[in-house]
């Protein structure tokens, strides 16, 4: 029954943009060349950008399947219905300098989560979340001194600027956008899609190519009374949680050739901090009825051994190695390296990297095929709380270590508003080794998973 929702869902799906297509036979109404699949609503959308407003309607849907190894095989479907409005305040009242944005979703799933089919760390799709209809982000900027310096207050989401690397968002796994490092460390997932968090943010421009941005997040997005799924204790998206101490994180970005007219290839380079003030449990220890310090594997613990606050520190290297004369085909690369502590965290060491080729395909210069490889390490001491569960409890209990995600990915401009991507991850160790709940004495077979991603903007 579930196998027959997810083809009837891939199948609607398909049937629209096979319908919305077959109107190109219209000479009035050539969606082959639309920026937009909607067109300009009989002048309607102009009109109001004039004002100020531009309104953005996108969905993204997918199918995504593990076919082998993994915990259970089998395919889902996955959509998001995207709609944001950004307003230009000098358009619309004469405030120079100051935008405002509001994004909601409304979010589908059928077939349970890929990421629990996998039993990944690193959830094979970046739009997998719980279904709902939720606000995301929600803000006012202000900027100031011709632009050099910019102030952002509101519903924020630390994922829309740091740590992001262009040529790995072409990725599907969501470990190429807001890292493992961060997302898997951070208190119910930390600001991240689809949670965001009370903040503030200042940029400021020193230099045509040096950006420095700062940032101040509530710490916990769920709330503090939450005590299972973060998404469905914050199921609206308007807990504007409070709780959970404060996330600071801070980045220094290096662009270099970035205009049309520059001779050399373009890249940029990032370095960030992060720091949050909250307790962290301890990964090995808690404590016994007498206070005193005891592994979590002996079941003397009664309690936890807390750290107060946490961080990090990341790089980011994005760098075009290679471009055609007219700038059409590309060779791009990508590099990410991140650190946390081992005693208070689930990763301690972070990295990936890939290669992004644009045009790779004559006459489809629009089209882009992207490698990428990550490599989460389990930190050592959360290994170490297994080799005392081994030692103390069950022999063959596994030690966890590492999980590998190889992903291939082509991203296809069918017309400039619709997109298809068909992909393939293998996930190496999923779970960084975790038991394989069919198996006590097993770790979680590698997972091969299939997909494809299509993206509508209306």
């Amino acid at each position: 029954m579930i196998a027959m929702r997810v083809a009837l869902r891939a199948g609607l799906f398909a049937a629209i943009v096979a319908i919305l297509a077959s109107r190109a036979a219209s000479a009035d109404d050539d969606i082959w060349h639309l920026e937009k699949l909607s067109g300009d609503w009989g002048g309607v959308r102009t009109e109001l950008q004039n004002q100020g407003f531009d309104i953005t309607l996108d969905y993204v849907g997918e199918t995504m399947g593990d076919v082998s190894g993994g915990v259970e095989r089998g395919f889902v479907y996955q959509g998001r219905l995207q709609l944001s409005l950004d307003v230009d305040l000098d358009k619309l009242m004469g405030w120079q300098g100051a935008l405002f944005h509001v994004t909601g979703y409304q979010i589908q799933r059928t077939g349970g989560g890929i990421g629990a089919r996998s039993g990944a760390l690193s959830d094979p799709s970046s739009i997998e979340a719980h279904p709902s209809t939720r606000l995301f982000t929600l803000w006012l900027q202000q900027s100031l001194f011709d632009d050099e310096v910019s102030v952002r207050v509101g519903q924020l989401a630390a994922d829309d600027e740091f740590m992001i690397s262009p040529t790995a968002a072409n990725l599907l796994n969501s470990t190429f956008g807001f890292a493992d490092i961060l997302a898997l460390n951070l208190p119910s997932g930390g600001p991240e899609y689809p949670l965001a968090t009370p903040g503030l943010r200042i940029q400021v421009n020193p230099t045509p190519e040096l950006s420095l941005l700062a940032a101040v997040f509530s710490g916990d997005p769920a709330g503090d009374t939450c005590s299972g799924n973060p998404q469905l204790c914050n199921g609206s998206g308007t807990t504007f949680s409070f709780s959970g101490g404060t996330f600071w994180i801070g980045e220094a970005q290096y662009a270099i050739n970035q205009g049309d007219q520059a001779e050399g290839l373009p890249g940029v380079y990032k370095l960030g901090v992060w720091y949050q003030d909250a307790s962290f449990a301890d990964q090995r220890f808690g404590v016994d009825a007498a206070g005193n310090k005891v592994s979590l594997a002996s079941g003397a613990a009664v309690g936890a051994e807390n750290h107060e606050g946490n961080g990090g520190i990341y790089g980011l290297a994005d760098q075009t190695l290679w471009r055609s004369n007219d700038k059409d085909r590309t060779l791009n690369a990508f590099l990410r390296i991140g650190v946390s502590p081992a005693d208070r965290n689930l990763i301690s060491f972070y990295v990936d990297g890939g290669l992004g080729f644009t045009g790779l395909v004559p006459t489809r210069d629009q089209d882009t095929l992207t490698f990428g490889a990550a490599y989460a390490r389990i930190s050592d001491d959360a290994a170490h709380l297994d080799k005392d569960t081994r030692r103390l409890d069950d022999p063959s209990f596994p030690v966890r270590d590492e999980e590998i995600v190889l992903e291939l990915s082509y991203l296809a401009q069918v017309t400039p508003a619709v997109t298809l991507q068909p992909d393939i991850q293998y996930i190496i160790r999923p779970g960084g080794s975790a038991p394989d709940p069919g198996d006590p004495d097993g770790t979680i077979p590698n997972a091969l998973v299939l997909g494809v991603r299509a993206t509508l903007v209306f």
